[in-house]
């Protein structure tokens, strides 16, 4: 008897989606993988079954920064203050901190912060190029995961070991994508290789026996949730706990051919996942546009093609054109870093 359940299968992605390439033979030939999606029968959780951890490098190269756009930075001060009224501004460390906004913006606001990422490639010495792990000799208050987990081939003991780490007290702070509005929005776009697990939050009420909140954000795009790491759990089915997805999450895309007068504004997961989508139905976008000066002139996974500032993509396009947003939070500051110039469509609306 099969203990998972097939919901979604695609081939071929790459396996990054946020990290760029300086140039567009590399963007092409980068390494690809396979996704089927499945339901464990034992636990409940969702994840790709096929899977490959030793894919996965997560060194400088890697780039999913998002705090360049000042509708994520006003998501960031919400966090912060969820932070702070759950666990206070003392011992905290966020693990898996990229880049290291995040942490730098806490230590503005006064908070007492430690972040760990192999990937950092800053000089904050209040940043630890190096994994979080028992051993290390510091004792946190609260831990904060902030889209950490869904990058976690086994998110239950990752979760175990997070918690043996702290002295098996304290809270933490979760942020992942949320499963129910990508199969709610038919979001085709939000399922690829780097998450290996996608999750509801009957999956944290299932893990945690004491969550002190929870809540969706980024319009509806975002699931957090605030527990106690003392009260961590193994998971388990129930028939109730069944995922309600799709019958057919296939994309709708434009008509195939050259899109001379269309561009994608968006150079991270969706607008990856987006492009290689168009280009498998025939139909090839001008441009890609990102306002992260960091991937200017460098190239997009799988399609090779290559990312335009918008002052550069603004020269290149006329009234005329369609701009694909790939995510509609970003969608106000679009059109006025654009002066309205142009037809947009969200794809995630």
């Amino acid at each position: 008897m099969s203990t998972t359940r097939t919901l979604y299968q695609i081939l071929g992605v790459p396996v990054f989606q946020n990290r760029i390439y300086d140039s567009e033979t590399s963007a092409r030939t980068c390494p690809r993988g396979d996704i089927q999606l499945v339901q464990d029968l034992e636990t409940g959780l969702v994840y790709n079954n096929v899977f490959h951890p030793e894919l996965m490098d997560y060194d400088e190269g890697y780039n999913n920064e998002q705090a360049v756009s000042p509708a994520f930075r006003q998501h960031l001060q919400n966090v912060a203050r969820i932070i702070d009224r759950n666990i206070g501004q003392k011992g905290i460390v966020e693990v898996g901190c990229g880049k290291g906004y995040f942490v730098e913006m806490l230590l503005e606001a006064g908070f007492e912060v430690t972040g760990f990422d192999p990937a950092y490639a800053g000089s904050n010495p209040r940043i630890k190029k190096r994994h979080f792990q028992p051993g290390l000799g510091i004792h946190s208050d609260g831990l904060v995961l902030r889209h950490v987990l869904e990058h976690i081939q086994d998110p239950f003991a990752f979760l175990c070991q997070l918690r043996n780490a702290s002295g098996g007290r304290g809270k933490i702070y979760i942020e992942v994508p949320c499963f129910d509005w990508i199969c709610e929005h038919r979001a085709w776009f939000d399922i690829f290789y780097e998450h290996v697990n996608y999750f509801r939050l009957v999956d944290f009420e299932r893990m945690f026996g004491v969550l002190y909140e929870f809540r969706k954000s980024f319009g509806g795009q975002y699931l957090s949730i605030v527990a106690e790491l003392g009260s961590l759990r193994p998971p388990s089915f129930t028939p109730k706990d069944k995922v309600t997805f799709p019958d057919n999450l296939a994309p709708v895309l434009p008509s195939s051919g050259t899109l001379e007068h269309s561009a994608i504004w968006g150079a991270g997961s969706k607008g990856v996942i987006f492009a290689l989508m168009m280009e498998r139905c025939g139909a090839n976008p001008r441009l890609v546009i990102d306002i992260n000066p960091a991937k200017h002139g460098k190239y997009l996974p799988a399609t090779g093609l290559e990312i335009s500032s918008p002052s550069e993509a603004m020269r290149q396009l006329d009234s005329k054109s369609t701009v694909y947003v790939m995510n509609g939070n970003y969608m106000a500051e679009i059109q006025e870093m654009s002066r309205y110039r142009f037809r947009y469509v969200a794809i995630d609306e």
